[in-house]
């Protein structure tokens, strides 16, 4: 069956049956319907225990990382724990584009998978719509006299959509006259890449998520003095927007374990983890709380740890780290046959995935558990000398099968988990310190969690950092927007690749998600549609079933 024949075949339970098993009353949520919900309490202190899960570097096999994190709840569950999702929500762009969905695969979803891949509770319209707003307000204060003497050529707001949509990557705004407003150079960004979506993930509540809106770098003026969203006196309004979107969602899985889907910055491109507030709130009403970070180790939980732990005070007691025989064999120069066995790809890939072993438990002194996400393809022999080489470096592996299984395939990893995360006492690192200024920030990132020999920088990026360092932003932290599919900042250069130069091409100021975006080499933060996109093979028939997706 496909995933969504899968899901549809499952009896969900009640929203509010799922509340109760966070200790959550009836008035503790708004219901969206009978299987979905707004969470209106905040979170409380921090409790239970926070499990990471990451991978290797993602190849276009997938590696199944969202579908092992529900495994895993699922497993938690089968092993009589207290366990809460907390995961990324879904962009209508990947949804109709190619990459699928992100509700997880196979026996491991989340439910109601067509509405959470979808609408969902309306938070990405309403991010959309924040952005926009900021958009149309800056246009009509130049239309309006421009009183604060902005800078048309120094613009650097863009606005968004929520689909891929390369046409509008570079657009001219106000032509047709002077009635439609000043003509100048403009830019869309998928909604995931706004600055308003990390701002609403990194934000502990709408308060705090105000204050970051006022400090959105918007424009520079004549002068090159930035221009803020707070100086257009609007960050209330943004805030108002946002008042729904900022409460976290919650679902079920097929097994119905509590989920809490929130927010869904791109890792490439922003810090690809899930929002602080449903995090903390998981934490705060389960024993064990699962979430993820997007992409590979290198990515996503350099960025969960560097960005995300270091604003919110959390860390994870465990990381999981999801890789596959198919793609390691792919890392290892293999582009067909990965259904055969094939021991000498897999000996030359499995360097990416040591690889992503030594920063975590070299770099974040973390704990670290394999998962081996299971294809009925691998053979034993694949699968043991994985196994073999990951308890070489250390780290303990369990071979996971929730895909086909559901929580009993992820039961051996659950109870490994539960021994690694409640024996803890392990004091979480970060690959830099806060007081370090930002090319060192880059280059300790650079060279201890991809192994680059050192750093580049433009003329371009020279001249940004100058500036960012005059307006005194330098001790912000770094979100390096570079290629998921390489330690390097070229997607061709797989497996663990040594004695190469990273390069840094510009440095973007984020005021409100407070930190500084370093841009390594070619990053669309619009993608585009592939030659026969997901949405040509969709239907709805009158009973508004749905084929199709996934």
């Amino acid at each position: 069956m496909t995933d969504i024949e899968i899901a549809s075949s499952i009896t969900m339970e009640h929203i509010n049956i799922i509340a109760k098993k966070l200790n959550l009353n009836y008035e503790d949520i708004d219901p969206y319907g009978h299987y979905k919900a707004k969470i209106n309490v905040a979170p409380s202190k921090p409790k239970g225990k926070l499990i990471l899960v990451t991978a290797i570097n993602p190849t276009s096999l997938g590696e199944g990382k969202t579908t092992t994190s529900i495994g895993l709840a699922d497993g938690m569950q089968s092993i009589g724990k207290s366990v809460c999702l907390a995961l990324r929500e879904p962009s209508l762009g990947p949804v109709f584009g190619i990459k699928g969905g992100a509700t997880g695969g196979g026996y491991a979803q989340v439910v109601p998978m067509e509405d959470i891949n979808l609408h969902f509770t309306g938070d990405m319209h309403a991010v959309t719509s924040a952005n926009n707003l900021i958009s149309a307000i800056l246009d009509n204060h130049l239309q309006q006299g421009n009183e604060l003497n902005i800078d048309v050529r120094q613009i650097v707001w863009s606005r968004c959509v929520d689909l891929n949509d390369r046409a509008l990557r570079n657009v001219m705004v106000g032509m047709g006259g002077r009635l439609n407003g000043i003509p100048r150079e403009d830019h869309f960004n998928i909604t995931a890449a706004s600055e308003i979506m990390s701002i609403l993930c990194l934000s502990n509540d709408i308060i705090d998520l105000k204050s970051r809106v006022a400090e959105i770098i918007l424009a520079y003026d004549m002068t090159g003095k930035p221009v803020k969203c707070g100086d257009l006196h609007i960050e209330d309004a943004v805030a108002i927007l946002l008042k729904d979107a900022i409460k976290p969602n919650l679902v079920q899985t097929l097994e119905g374990v509590p989920a809490i889907v929130h927010g869904g910055p791109f890792a490439n491109i922003a810090h690809g983890c899930n929002t602080v507030i449903a995090t903390k709130l998981a934490m705060s009403r389960a024993d064990y709380t699962i979430t993820e970070a997007g992409f590979g180790a290198d990515l996503g939980a350099e960025k969960f740890i560097d960005i995300k732990c270091r604003v919110s005070g959390i860390s994870p007691d465990c990381v999981v780290l999801v890789a596959t025989v198919r793609a390691l064999k792919y890392n290892g120069g293999v582009k067909a046959g990965f259904d055969s066995e094939n021991m000498q790809a897999l000996e030359s890939g499995i360097c990416n995935l040591l690889g992503h072993i030594e920063i975590l438990q070299n770099v974040y002194n973390a704990n670290v558990v394999v998962a081996i996400n299971k294809f009925e393809t691998d053979s034993k022999s694949e699968i043991e000398f994985i196994s073999n080489s990951c308890k070489g470096v250390g780290s303990s592996v369990v071979l996971c099968d929730s895909w086909a299984k559901g929580g009993k395939g992820a039961a051996d990893l659950a109870k490994q988990v539960v021994i690694v995360a409640d024996s803890n006492n392990k004091q979480l690192k970060f690959a830099y310190e806060e007081s370090d200024n930002i090319r060192t920030k880059i280059k300790k990132v650079a060279t201890k969690v991809y192994g680059a020999d050192g750093v580049e920088f433009s003329k371009q990026a020279l001249n940004a950092l100058a500036k960012i360092t005059e307006m005194g932003y330098d001790n912000y932290p770094i979100c390096i927007a570079k290629t998921q599919y390489s330690f390097t900042d070229d997607a061709s250069q797989l497996g663990r690749p040594k004695g190469f130069t990273f390069h840094i091409q510009d440095l973007q100021v984020r005021g409100g998600a407070k930190f500084i975006v370093a841009v390594a080499g070619q990053i669309m933060l619009m993608p585009g549609l592939g030659k026969k996109p997901s949405a040509m093979g969709m239907e709805i028939d009158a009973d508004n079933n749905i084929k199709g997706l996934f």
